[in-house]
């Protein structure tokens, strides 16, 4: 199995492509795709479509994971993440993978343990399950490729309770 896990983001989305290789998860690709805040807003969101198209041309993901849009004080800012989360799901649609979402607390608690665990933690926690050299560079990065560890270790346990009818 091959997840695209997404960090939404219109100035940054991150990225990370994690596969299942018999018991361990293995890291194929990961990074963040940056966008100027000096182009129209469609012009970016066109960017991070060619640029997702890529990713997922390259690596044929069987899912794509993307961490649930946060409402915090910004509501512009929550605003253009749901638009790059938007263009995360149309390249999605587009090539028939199905899309999955997860609360940032629910991929630090199957990451980290607990859904309150510090950016720093995750990160390791990722260069830790990941076997990397060294943690992410970017946290968008970390954060996409913890969301793609998230679905790996939930999708067979939520395939078994489909399989079972709960």
């Amino acid at each position: 199995m091959i997840v695209l896990g997404i960090d939404p983001g219109l100035a940054n989305t991150g990225y990370g492509v994690v596969a299942r290789r018999g018991g361990r998860l293995v890291a194929l690709d990961g990074g963040v795709i940056e966008t100027a805040a000096t182009i129209a807003a469609e012009r970016r969101l066109t960017d991070l479509h060619a640029a997702l198209s890529e990713v997922v041309e390259e690596h044929a993901p069987d899912a794509m994971a993307l961490e649930d849009l946060y409402f915090g004080a910004n509501v512009r800012s929550a605003f253009a993440v749901g638009q790059a989360r938007g263009v995360a799901m149309l390249v999605a649609g587009q090539a028939a993978v199905e899309c999955f979402s997860y609360t940032p607390q629910q991929v630090k608690a199957a990451v980290c343990g607990s859904g309150r665990a510090a950016k720093e933690q995750v990160s390791w926690m990722v260069k830790t399950l990941l076997s990397l050299p060294s943690e992410p560079e970017r946290d968008h990065a970390a954060d996409a490729l913890a969301v793609a560890i998230c679905h790996c270790n939930r999708a067979p346990l939520a395939r078994a309770v489909e399989v079972a009818g709960g």
